[in-house]
């Protein structure tokens, strides 16, 4: 029986275990099982219906039994009171030897199968199965459960597969104590049913049938709860392996699409499977439809699969999908995040923070990936393209790798410039996200600090907005500090711009966060020890923040009462007192900036008796400034100027005003004096000097006169008072106007008062003659303070004739208009007076304006040192006895000069601590103490003082010391556009352009300011005191409405360019009178002249214009620009050979018109003269240049829009054009030969520049520079006499041969330059290129030899040193861009030997002309060719090797051999030196066949 075979079994296996009862397993089941009753047709019927159930039972009990039966013949216990079944020692055997059994015999399977189906029926029964086992053998170590053992019989393994599977959903929901509903997820492992028949399938060593069991398990996965779904996908590869992955992807894709929630255990399956390239690309797609739909929570994981999958193939879609799809700003913090650590600081508990650190970790590990996100932004040309998620890419970028830093600083840079990378865009990425920014700070400090070093101010307006955002939204101390440490560190750089940025955040943040500033002053005072290397923008910027900083302690502490505010005084007062006018000048700008808060009308408050009011500190800092600088005038100036300016910018209290007015109040005793039916009540002499009225436009009613040749006389050995006139008048200005809500009434009688100068007959030569230094210096100073009182007046009075002034009715508008009309006139003859009398007598002008780039001394010193070159360069006599007098003199000033050991009362001096005992002198040339030094004159000219003198001629003496006259201010520009209409000879509107020629130059002068040179030119520029902090855009926008008055005066000046044009030849004569000018007959104006200058002017404005690039930024703004250039109408025929047109309104089309507008300016030019034309030309130029500029998107920052229109083909086009031009003009006959040898009307440059034009702009460069250097040229001879008959170029004669010589060896090397560019790209092409291709190449390269052998053979016929210096300079540097192309000439010299043979030979005798150039230089010690003769000469050694290696290297059978060169002159002939019987044949190195020789010079050989 089985029972006692079982019993047998149990004592046999375990005697010692057997202390209790038999405990029977059958346990009645709670429901037949369907393995059970699939066997029911097996029962015989002839049983009654009421015993079918004991049947069933029956065979359900012999089933098990047969079942336990099996087990225990193969040494497995099933049946374990202790525990879980027992199990043999060897497993291994176990499974054999049951796989052999049902193998043999299918119906003990069955009936096996049928048993086990029945025994598991119970929950405590399949528990035991699933737990781990014992072995026999090996004590209380676990083994695999009964079930996995079953698994692994391949006889038996797709139905206990199919068994477990079908248990499965009978435990999805039951908990231990058998409550529906519970989580079985809450469960451990030992009691989780479901779980333990999950785990049975992890690891199997093999399937017997994947492909069924993964059918089977997904049909039960399908409806499965989530919580186990989710662990049996995430089990998947575990359980499945590698046979099935198709089906699982396909599987998973579909139950995706139902519910997201899965994407997490979906992900890791996917990880873990070795999927092929076509599963990777769909498990790809289908994590990137995910991106849009998954919550923020699981976004992490998501983003670390994607790019962890990335290849350099698809990391472009990846990144694209993420960009596009990724939602990162505004993610909702809706789930507790996991607490990680990161060198021991823990992540933000957000969503940002999570997807960020997936983002970083992987472009951390993967340098593809960055490469390919930058690839990917570098591809985005539409604005609407970027997201806020490129801000986060770039930053994580720069923070990971740091050998892409640069490319990603420069790629920013590049959006911002080109408006794809907002500052909303950067706003959104910190706002609200504190903790995030502050994980980031260091690294978005980073950026910062490049972007605010850039010279773009579109950048450096993005870095300003970064760090005011970084300073509002991190409110912890360090983080500030931080931020404000950085902005100190800009301000230390001295860079002008850079400083000027991070002084604007300063300026931001003070105005702002003042309150919280307060606390961290200590970090932000370190700013003030840069003061001195400060421009006065700058420090109006500095005391800005100080004094915001001031103020807003005033609410705690009082009045000026902070810690701050009392350390803000005392600098300020110890600047005012200090000696150094460099310190008394800051102390100004920050009294007068303390001033404006203090003294501000809406802020001031009344406070108790006890105290002062605000705005009495004002008056007293004002009190002290004014006692500081009362005997000095420059301060004194900037004094006034600073308070004029705070009263336009700022309504101050009352009593500041009141106190303002009275000290302006002796004006009229100071400068003015009393008229008699206007004429002077006493004529007295003045040093001698008899005066007059000069421009008195109001006539016997004028009750006033402006004194200033009584003034300069008294004053001439001290500071004058007339140095603050001008300031001074502004500053009267400025209150008269806001007493009168804007109206000048008050003061308008000064407009048109006449002026007490010297006589006019003292301008006639024998008069002047007879003048002594110290008159002549009166005369001087006497218009000069007079030219620049009348600037100051258009300046003032200019606001009164705009129609936006409501204070002034019409009539006085007009009568105001006409009066700056005649003082136009009358500045434009006073300076020309001025001119000619500093041409007569050089002499030092006093400042009338400071400095306004910087006041550090050395500036200042630089700019003193300036002055002095530019008084006495004006004659080589002046300059030499200069020169020699110094020498004299050098020697017994030693103990004074800088070889002077300093005193401790120098050191003392010095630093302020002790007063000066002797006068300084200031910048402008006055002693500080009150005195002045006798100014030098330099002996007078032998110039006609009565010699006829062009009204538009350049004041070149007077441009020399344009730095110290007052500016013109913008809103004077508007005069150009008043309709004068009264007072006119004629109808002619030329009568007005010397008027526009004197604002064109000014212009020119101020359009320099926004140039690159701007560092340079603006030492020696005057410009406004606001001038400084405008902007190019702001600048633009003033004189954007003067576009059509200059096109008006241009076309006047066109119409009157030729000499019989002058329709009225009195008009200056008569207009000078109308405006109460003095009659002096030699100063004229000739209409031509003035014509061909206005156009020179007008041109170069707009050419200037044309290429600052933020005007080439702004389409509206180069619209109108262009608009006022353009033709009245451009006819078909001039785009004549054009494919593409381009359509009326494009910015190609305006382009077009402007060239052919210009052109024909040029056809007239060239007519009258070659000057003229040569400056048109120019224009032209800058014309293409712009044009190029937009095309070529060389600023990276052009929009679309405005390229429309723009092509190549055009460009192309106008090229073409300019070249003819150019070519038309160098074969333009000049007025004269000795014109050009001479330099009296055309100088070298500009011979030069045409050159250049030409050659660069022709139809072949190569062709025009061959005809040139292998024809034209030689024609020409070496005497200065005439030139050769044969030259058909009348530009060309020895005087200027060494113009074109240079100029052709440039061009020549550049084309060479670009060859080797050509070659380049054609080598790196497949196949080598096309065979026309290399011989157009070879053709190109054969002219460019024949060039360079032309031009260095000239040097036989032209003697001169420059001209052979020339020859062994760039012939060394011919030599070394040719090599560069000799791998391409060693690749082709099988196919083109001959060719490349002659080339060699041809270039070989140019090489030896150079080594007797260098050898005769040697000889003569010519230093100039000598210093060029070591790098030439090595040059031509790497030539001579590399022509050895490539006929060595090729089978060609050429003869080459190298000896010592003879030292031969230019003419062949051996120099008697060495003329000796050459015996070294014996020592070289010979190759028969053909003839070539190559020639190694003397002292590479021997050396």
């Amino acid at each position: 029986m089985v029972l006692p075979q079982n019993k047998q079994i149990d004592r046999r296996k375990r005697p010692a275990k057997l202390k209790t009862g038999f405990v029977t397993p059958f346990v009645p089941p709670n429901k037949i099982p369907k393995s059970a009753v699939a066997n029911e047709e097996n029962v015989p019927q002839t049983a009654s219906e009421s015993e079918a159930p004991k049947l069933r039972q029956s065979q359900t009990v012999n089933s098990i039994e047969k079942m336990i039966s099996v087990l225990a013949d193969a040494g497995c216990t099933l049946i374990n009171p202790s525990g879980p079944p027992c199990l043999p020692s060897d497993l291994h055997k176990l499974r054999n030897q049951l796989n052999s059994l049902f193998s043999s015999d299918s119906s003990l399977k069955s009936e096996f199968l049928l048993g086990l189906s029945s025994y598991v029926n119970s929950p405590s029964n399949l528990r035991r199965i699933l737990s781990p086992s014992k072995r026999d053998g090996l004590g209380s170590v676990q083994s695999d459960s009964l079930a996995r053992v079953l698994l692994l019989v391949p006889a038996v393994q797709s139905d206990i597969q199919n068994l477990l599977l079908e248990k499965l959903p009978e435990y999805f929901d039951v908990d231990p104590a058998g409550n529906i509903g519970g989580r079985s997820s809450s469960l451990c492992l030992e009691e989780d049913i479901a779980r333990l028949i999950l785990n049975q399938f992890r690891w199997l060593d093999f399937l017997v049938d994947s492909e069924a069991f993964t059918e089977k398990l997904f049909q039960v996965l399908s409806i499965c709860p989530v919580h186990l779904k989710k662990e049996i996908i995430g089990s998947l590869p575990e359980i499945i392996g590698e046979k099935n992955n198709k089906t699982v992807v396909d599987s998973l894709q579909e139950m995706l699409q139902e519910d997201s929630s899965l994407i997490v255990p979906m992900l890791d399956s996917f990880s873990n499977l070795h999927l092929d390239d076509m599963l990777q690309e769909q498990v790809i797609t289908v994590a990137l439809s995910c991106i849009r739909t998954i919550d923020a929570e699981h976004m992490p994981y998501l983003l670390r699969f994607l790019l962890l999958l990335a290849t350099p193939t698809n990391t472009r879609r990846i990144i694209s999908h993420i960009r596009h799809q990724l939602k990162l700003v505004g993610a909702s913090n809706v789930w507790t995040t996991q607490q990680s650590k990161m060198k021991g600081k823990s992540v933000v508990n957000n969503a940002e923070a999570s997807i960020l650190d997936a983002l970083r970790t992987s472009l951390r590990f993967n340098k593809v990936i960055c490469q390919e996100t930058l690839n990917e932004l570098k591809s985005l040309e539409k604005v609407q393209d970027h997201k806020v998620i490129d801000i986060w890419f770039l930053t994580l970028i720069y923070m990971n790798n740091e050998p892409l830093q640069k490319i990603v600083e420069k790629l920013l840079k590049k959006k911002i410039l080109e408006g794809c990378i907002v500052e909303t865009m950067f706003d959104q990425c910190v706002s609200g996200n504190t903790d995030l920014t502050r994980d980031y700070l260091p690294t978005l400090l980073s950026i910062s600090e490049y972007l605010l070093a850039c010279k773009e101010d579109k950048v450096r307006e993005f870095g300003v907005r970064m760090y005011t955002n970084l300073f509002k939204e991190l409110v912890d101390s360090y983080s500030r500090q931080e931020v404000l440490g950085a902005l100190i560190t800009h301000v230390g750089s001295g860079i002008s711009h850079e400083v000027s940025s991070a002084m604007d955040v300063m300026v931001l943040l003070a105005s702002k966060y003042s309150q919280e500033l307060i606390p961290l002053s200590s970090h932000i005072t370190g700013i003030l020890d840069y003061l001195e290397t400060f421009s006065i923008k700058n420090l109006h910027k500095v005391y800005e923040v100080f004094s915001l900083l001031a103020f807003s302690a005033e609410v705690s502490t009082g009045p000026f009462g902070s810690p701050i505010s009392n350390e803000l005084l005392v600098i300020v007062r110890k600047q005012l007192s200090h000696p150094d006018l460099t310190y008394k000048k800051m102390g100004l700008i920050g009294t007068l900036k303390i001033v404006s808060y203090l003294g501000d009308a809406k802020t001031t408050k009344h406070l108790p008796s006890s105290q002062k009011s605000n705005y009495e500190e004002a008056l007293e800092l004002l009190e002290t400034s004014m006692n500081s600088c009362k005997q000095l005038p420059l301060p004194l100036i900037m004094f006034y100027d600073e308070l004029a300016l705070t009263l336009k910018k700022k309504a101050l209290h009352p009593a500041i005003v009141e106190w303002t007015s009275k000290h302006v109040g002796d004006f009229e005793s100071k400068f003015l004096c009393d008229l008699d039916g206007g004429e002077l009540m006493v004529k007295d002499l003045y040093c001698g000097l008899e005066g007059d009225l000069w421009m008195n436009l109001d006539g016997d009613i004028s009750p006033i006169c402006l004194n200033i040749l009584p003034l300069v006389s008294s004053s001439l050995r001290a500071a004058s008072s007339l140095q603050i006139l001008p300031a001074n008048f502004v500053l009267l200005s400025s209150i008269e106007g806001l007493a009168n809500q804007g109206s000048l009434a008050g003061i308008d009688a000064l407009l048109g008062c006449p002026i007490h100068l010297p006589s006019s007959k003292f301008f006639r030569e024998p008069l002047w003659g007879s003048l002594s230094g110290k008159q002549k210096q009166i005369i001087i100073l006497s218009l000069y303070y007079a030219a620049n009182w009348l600037r100051e007046l258009l300046n003032v009075f200019c606001t009164q004739a705009v129609d936006e002034c409501n204070a002034v009715s019409q009539a006085t508008r007009e009568e105001i208009t006409l009066k700056l009309f005649k003082r136009l006139r009358n500045l434009v003859f006073l300076e020309s007076l001025l001119n000619i009398s500093l041409k007569q007598c050089s002499f030092s002008l006093p400042e009338l304006q400071p400095h306004p780039e910087s006041l550090s001394p050395y500036q200042l010193d630089h700019n003193r040192d300036q002055d002095m070159k530019n008084e006495n360069g004006n004659g080589n006599v002046g300059l030499s006895q200069k020169k020699k007098k110094e020498k004299k003199n050098s020697q017994a000033s030693l103990t004074d000069g800088k070889l002077r050991q300093p005193t401790i009362t120098d050191v003392l001096r010095k630093a302020g601590a002790v007063p000066s005992q002797e006068p300084s002198t200031g910048p402008s040339g006055t002693c500080s103490k009150g005195s002045a030094p006798e100014p030098s004159v330099n002996p007078p000219h032998n110039i006609n003082m009565s010699a006829s003198v062009d009204i538009s001629t350049a004041v070149e003496h007077v441009e020399a010391q344009r730095h110290k006259f007052r500016p013109l201010l913008l809103d004077c520009f508007a005069i150009l556009a008043f309709q004068k209409t009264h007072d006119s000879c004629c109808a002619d509107p030329a009568s007005e352009l010397p008027l526009c020629l004197y604002f064109l130059r000014d212009l020119n002068k101020k359009l320099d300011y926004f140039s690159p040179r701007r560092h340079i030119l603006v030492r020696r520029m005057s410009v406004p005191p606001a001038f400084g902090e405008m902007k190019v855009i702001e600048f633009i926008s003033k004189i954007q409405p003067l576009f059509p008055s200059l096109r008006r005066h241009l076309d006047s000046a066109v119409s009157g360019v030729r000499k019989d044009t002058d329709t009225c030849p009195d008009h200056w004569r008569t207009h000078s009178a109308f405006a109460g000018n003095p009659d002096i007959p030699n100063i004229t104006s000739f209409r031509p002249s003035v014509s061909r200058s206005v156009i020179k002017e007008t041109l170069q404005c707009f050419g200037k214009m044309l290429n600052i690039p933020n005007v080439q930024r702004d389409r509206s703004v180069l619209s109108d620009l262009l608009e006022a250039l353009q033709p009245i109408s451009i006819s078909d025929c001039f785009f004549q050979g054009m494919q593409l047109i381009p359509s009326p309104g494009d910015i190609g089309y305006l382009y077009a018109g402007a060239y052919l507008f210009v052109g024909n300016i040029f056809d007239a030019a060239c007519a009258v003269s070659f000057a003229l034309a040569s400056e048109v030309l120019l224009s032209l130029e800058s014309v293409l240049v712009s044009f190029r500029t937009i095309l070529d998107n060389d600023l990276n920052d052009i929009g679309k829009d405005i390229r429309t229109g723009l092509s190549k083909e055009l460009l192309s086009f106008l090229s073409k054009k300019l070249g003819t031009s150019a070519y038309k003009l160098l074969m333009q006959k000049c007025d004269g030969v000795n014109d050009i040898e001479d330099g009296l009307k055309v100088k070298a440059e500009v011979i030069q520049k045409l050159l250049r034009i030409y050659l660069e702009n022709c139809q072949s460069t190569s062709d025009s520079l061959s005809e040139l250097a292998c024809s034209v040229l030689p024609q020409v001879s070496s005497h200065r006499s005439a030139l050769e008959d044969g030259c058909c170029f009348p530009t060309l004669c020895p005087a200027t041969f060494y113009i074109w010589y240079r100029v052709l060896h440039e061009e020549n090397l550049a084309m060479i330059n670009r060859l080797v560019k050509e070659i380049s790209l054609l080598e790196k092409a497949r196949g080598g290129g096309e065979v026309e291709d290399v011989k157009c190449l070879l053709k190109k390269l054969q002219q460019s030899v024949n060039v360079a052998v032309s031009l260095v053979n000239l040097c036989k016929t032209h003697d001169k040193v420059n001209v052979r210096a020339i020859a062994v300079k760039f012939g060394g540097k011919f030599v070394d861009s040719f090599l560069k192309a000799f791998g391409f000439l060693q690749g082709q010299f099988e196919l083109h030997r001959e060719q490349i043979i002659q080339m060699v030979r041809e270039l070989q005798t140019a090489t030896r002309t150079i080594q007797t150039l260098c050898s005769d230089a040697k000889g003569m010690k010519q230093t100039a060719i000598t210093s060029k003769i070591p790098i030439t000469k090595r040059s031509m050694e790497r030539f001579l090797f590399r022509v050895k290696e490539l006929l060595h290297s090729t089978s060609s059978g050429c003869t080459f051999w190298m000896g010592n060169l003879k030292h031969k002159n230019l003419m062949g002939d051996v120099v008697s030196s060495q003329a000796y019987v050459d015996d070294q044949k014996d020592n070289m190195d010979n190759v028969s066949t053909e003839n070539m020789d190559i020639d190694e010079p003397t002292d590479i050989a021997g050396e």
